[in-house]
C-alpha cells in the first residue's frame, strides 16, 4: 500500500522530535505488518526535501530502534499548504501521542550518541520549511481577530482609482470579493500589498487598532476605513507577503475632490445634501450663493471629521497622519473616513501607573495637539484654495514654524490671496463671516503652544462650525475677537463717514473695557513687535480737496517696538512711514512716484496707570474722548440686553487700567530716492505734507501717553488729545517671503 500524500505537521521548536516521532510510528507500523517494507522508501521521499537525498530503509530502522523507548507527545500544530495561486489555508491536526516504556538515563545518552548525525541531517533538511511555517504561525496568532483571505477569493480589477495612491512601499489593487460564504460577497474592496517591513508593520498596526475600537463598531464603521482582513503567504525569498484588505470608499480622496474645477456641485451631489443633512450643522437652507454653499459643505465635512478624530482620542489613540489625501468621503453612508489607522499611536505607552502618569499626560496632550494642528491645515486648504499650491502652502507653514502667532494669519495671507474675482475671494469672505469666527478657529487649531490648541469637542462648539439655527453662547475671547475683527473690516472699507467713524469709536471703547492684559508684565510680553496702523479716531486729511506743495501718497505706517533688556521696563519705539511723492498733474490717475521713508525713534518707559473718564465740564482737553456724545451713546449701548452679559460692568466706569508711557528724546530721519534727495525744498514740503496727513502721534511719538488694549493681534494706544490709534500686528516681509 502506497501513500499518495503526507501533510507533515512540523513546528520550528519541536521539528526534530516530531520527525523522529513520525519515524517511530512508521517503524512500529512495519513491525506489526501494517505497511509493506518497500513502502518505506516512498514515505521517506515524501518526508524529506527534494534537494536532499532520501533516507535509506536502514537509517529509518536505526532511528526507529534508537527512539523505541521514548514517549514524546505532539501538541496541536499547523502546517501551511501552498496552492498554485499563492493563497494559504490552515490544516488543523488532531493530537498524536506515542506511548512506550520510559527509558533510563543511559538509554537516553545512548540514543543521543547513535542518532547525532541523523539529527543534524534532518535539522538542515527542514530549516527552510520550518522558517516559513514560523512566520505564518506568528502572523496568524497576531491577527487572529480578523479574517484571513485567500487570493482566490478575489477578482482583481484592471484599474485603480487615483484617490487610492499609496506610498512607495505599497502596491494598490481594486478587487471584487468572490466568496459565497463571505458576507462581503460581490463587494468592492482594496488590496493594499505592503512590500517593506515598515509597511507591513503599518498594516498589522491597523488591524491591532481594530481591537480597541471594536467596542463601538458602529462608530468605527462610520468614521474609519473598514479593515476586513489580510492575505498572507510565503515568497520564494523566504519572507511572508502581507496584503491588507480594507474597504473601498470612492475613487477620490478629499484632496482630489478639491482639485476638481466643479468640486462644489459634484461633492454636493455625492453627499446628496437635503434639509436633513444641513439640519445636522444648524442650517435651514439648501442652495444659495456659492459662498454660503461652500461654508455649509465645509461645516458638514469638518464636523464629521472632528467627530471621527474625537472617537479615536476617546479610545486613547492619535491618528498622526491627518491629511487631505488620507481622508475619503463614502457616498454610501456620506461619512468622512479618516484612513486605515496604520500609524495610529497610543497615548499611554507604559500603562497608567503613578510613576509614568505625568509623562503619559504630556504625551497625550502633545499627540492631541498634533492631530488638531493637522485638522487646522485641512480646514485652511478647504477654505482657501490658494493653499493647494505647494509653494504658497510652504510659505504658510514657514510663517507658523518661525514662531509667528497664528492670530495674525489674516494680515499675512492678505498679501497673496487672489482678489481678481468680481465677487472677491470666497475663502476670505467665509473666514470673515460671523465676526471673523473662521480666523479665530484657525488660530486656535494652529496655536504655537500645544497647550493652547483647541480640542475636538471645543472645536465642534465653535461658532464657525455651527449654523445660524444653533444658539451658541460665545466666550469672552470670541467676543473680543469679534469686536476687533469687525473694527478691522470697517477700516478696510475706506469709507469714513460719520456712521462708520461712530461705530469704530464704539468698538474701540468696548475693546478697551474688555482688555484681558491690563498689567504691565502683560504689556511687556505682548507689545514688542511690528504693528501696522489701521485707523485713528482723530482727524483725517487727504489729497482730494487740497492743493499741497508736494503730492504725497502715504503707504504703510508701522510702529516697531523692541525691548532692549528684560531687566527694566524701557521700550524703543520706531515709527516707520512709507510714502511716494507724485510729480505731475496726472497724479489722480497715475500713482507712480518716487519712494521715500521717514523714521521717528524714541525711548519709552512703561508703568502701570489708569485712564480717567472725565466729565465734560471738567475736561481740560488732555483726556477728551473726541465727540461729546460718544460716552453717552456708549453708556446707552452697554445698558442694552445685547451687551449686558458680555460687559463686566453694571454701569459706565470712571476709569480703566492702562499702561502709562513716558517718552524720552526723539530722533527723526528721512530717506528720499533720486533725484529728489538733492532738493532740500522738496524734502521740507514732503515732511510738512506727511505731518498734515498722518496722526500727530505717529510723527511726534511723545504725544503717545498710554496703552489701553493689547493682545496677540490688536493694539490700541491713546494720544495726549484723547484720540485712539488702532494697530494690527504686522508680518515682516522677510518672514512672509512673498513678492
Amino acid at each position: 500500500m502506497y501513500l499518495s500524500k503526507v501533510d507533515l505537521p512540523l513546528r520550528s521548536d519541536h521539528a526534530l522530535l516530531d520527525f523522529f516521532a513520525f519515524a517511530c510510528w512508521i517503524s512500529l507500523s512495519l513491525l506489526v505488518g501494517k505497511y509493506h517494507s518497500h513502502s518505506l522508501s516512498h514515505l521517506c521521499s515524501l518526508l524529506t526535501p527534494q534537494n536532499l537525498p532520501p533516507l535509506s530503509n536502514s537509517e529509518l530502522w536505526s532511528m526507529a530502534l534508537c527512539g523505541i523507548g521514548l514517549s514524546p507527545s505532539v501538541e496541536n500544530v499547523e502546517a501551511a499548504y501552498l496552492s498554485g495561486n499563492l493563497s494559504t489555508r490552515l490544516i488543523r491536526r488532531s493530537p498524536m501521542r506515542f506511548i512506550g516504556k520510559p527509558s533510563d538515563l543511559n538509554r537516553r545518552q545512548c540514543w543521543g550518541v547513535r542518532c547525532s548525525s541523523a539529527r543534524k541531517a534532518v535539522s538542515s533538511m527542514g530549516s527552510e520549511e520550518n522558517a516559513q511555517t514560523v512566520l505564518l504561525d506568528s502572523v496568524e496568532e497576531e491577527l487572529e481577530h480578523v479574517t484571513r483571505f485567500k487570493i482566490s477569493n478575489f477578482k482583481i480589477l484592471d484599474c485603480v482609482s487615483v484617490g487610492l495612491g499609496g506610498r512607495a512601499d505599497e502596491v494598490i489593487f481594486e478587487a471584487i470579493v468572490k466568496d459565497t460564504n463571505s458576507p462581503l460577497n460581490n463587494t468592492r474592496v482594496v488590496l493594499r500589498r505592503l512590500t517593506s517591513a515598515q509597511a507591513q508593520r503599518r498594516g498589522k498596526r491597523a488591524i491591532e487598532v481594530l481591537k480597541k475600537l471594536v467596542r463601538r463598531r458602529i462608530m468605527y464603521h462610520s468614521y474609519s476605513m473598514q479593515v476586513h482582513g489580510y492575505i498572507s503567504s510565503p515568497t520564494s525569498s523566504g519572507r511572508v507577503s502581507f496584503t491588507l484588505v480594507h474597504g473601498y470608499h470612492g475613487s477620490f480622496s478629499l484632496r482630489h475632490w478639491l482639485r476638481q474645477s466643479d468640486w462644489l456641485p459634484t461633492l454636493e451631489a455625492t453627499l446628496a445634501l437635503d434639509e436633513e443633512c444641513v439640519r445636522r450643522v444648524g442650517d435651514d437652507t439648501v442652495g444659495g450663493p456659492a459662498v454660503s454653499r461652500q461654508l455649509r459643505l465645509i461645516r458638514i465635512l469638518m464636523r464629521d471629521l472632528l467627530i471621527g478624530v474625537n472617537y479615536l482620542h476617546s479610545h486613547g489613540l492619535a491618528h498622526t497622519e491627518l491629511r487631505l489625501e488620507n481622508v475619503h468621503i463614502s457616498p454610501v453612508d456620506r461619512h468622512i473616513k479618516v484612513g486605515i489607522l496604520g500609524n495610529a499611536a497610543d497615548f499611554y505607552e507604559n500603562g497608567l501607573n503613578s510613576s509614568t502618569l505625568d509623562n503619559n499626560l504630556d504625551r497625550r496632550q502633545m499627540m492631541i495637539a498634533f492631530d488638531m494642528r493637522c485638522v487646522g491645515f485641512m480646514i485652511a486648504k478647504m477654505v482657501l484654495r490658494e493653499l493647494m499650491d505647494p509653494f504658497i502652502f510652504t510659505k504658510f507653514k514657514s510663517f507658523l514654524t518661525k514662531g509667528n502667532d497664528p492670530s495674525c494669519l489674516r494680515e499675512f495671507l492678505l498679501q497673496f490671496l487672489s482678489r481678481n474675482s468680481p465677487s472677491g475671494n470666497s475663502g476670505l469672505q467665509i473666514l470673515d463671516r460671523n465676526w471673523g469666527a473662521g480666523w479665530n478657529l484657525l488660530s486656535l487649531l494652529l496655536a504655537t503652544k500645544p497647550s493652547k490648541r483647541v480640542s475636538c469637542l471645543d472645536a465642534l462648539r465653535h461658532p464657525f462650525l455651527c449654523g445660524p439655527r444653533w444658539r451658541v453662547v460665545p466666550s469672552m475671547d470670541i467676543i473680543r475677537w469679534g469686536l476687533g475683527s469687525t473694527a478691522v473690516r470697517i477700516t478696510e472699507e475706506y469709507i469714513y463717514g460719520q456712521p462708520q467713524r461712530s461705530r469704530l469709536a464704539h468698538f474701540i471703547e468696548l475693546m478697551e473695557m474688555l482688555n484681558p492684559n491690563s498689567k504691565p508684565k502683560n504689556w511687556l510680553e505682548l507689545l514688542p513687535g511690528k504693528w501696522r496702523l489701521l485707523y485713528c479716531t482723530g482727524r483725517h486729511i487727504g489729497l482730494t480737496l487740497r492743493q499741497p506743495n508736494a503730492r504725497v501718497l502715504i503707504g504703510d505706517v508701522r510702529l516697531a517696538v523692541s525691548r532692549a533688556s528684560k531687566l527694566n521696563t524701557n521700550l524703543s519705539f520706531t515709527s516707520e512711514i512709507g510714502f511716494k511723492i507724485m510729480i505731475g498733474k496726472d497724479w489722480p490717475h497715475d500713482k507712480t512716484g518716487i519712494s521715500g521713508k521717514l523714521e521717528v525713534n524714541s525711548l519709552f518707559r512703561l508703568t502701570a496707570g489708569r485712564r480717567l473718564y472725565l466729565e465734560e465740564e471738567k475736561t481740560t482737553g488732555r483726556f477728551t474722548m473726541g465727540p461729546s456724545n460718544i460716552q453717552g451713546s456708549l453708556a446707552r449701548k452697554l445698558s442694552g440686553r445685547k451687551w449686558r452679559k458680555a460687559i463686566p460692568f453694571k454701569e459706565f466706569p470712571s476709569s480703566l487700567p492702562a499702561a502709562k508711557l513716558a517718552s524720552g528724546d526723539i530722533e527723526v530721519t528721512m530717506n528720499l530716492g533720486e533725484p529728489l534727495n538733492q532738493n532740500i525744498d522738496t524734502a521740507k514740503n514732503a515732511v510738512q505734507e506727511i505731518r498734515t496727513q498722518l496722526p500727530p502721534e505717529m510723527f511726534d511719538l511723545s504725544k503717545l501717553v498710554c496703552g489701553t488694549y493689547v493682545d496677540s493681534r490688536l493694539l490700541v494706544l491713546r494720544g495726549v488729545n484723547g484720540s485712539a490709534l488702532l494697530f494690527t500686528r504686522s508680518c515682516d516681509d522677510e518672514s512672509s517671503g512673498l513678492v
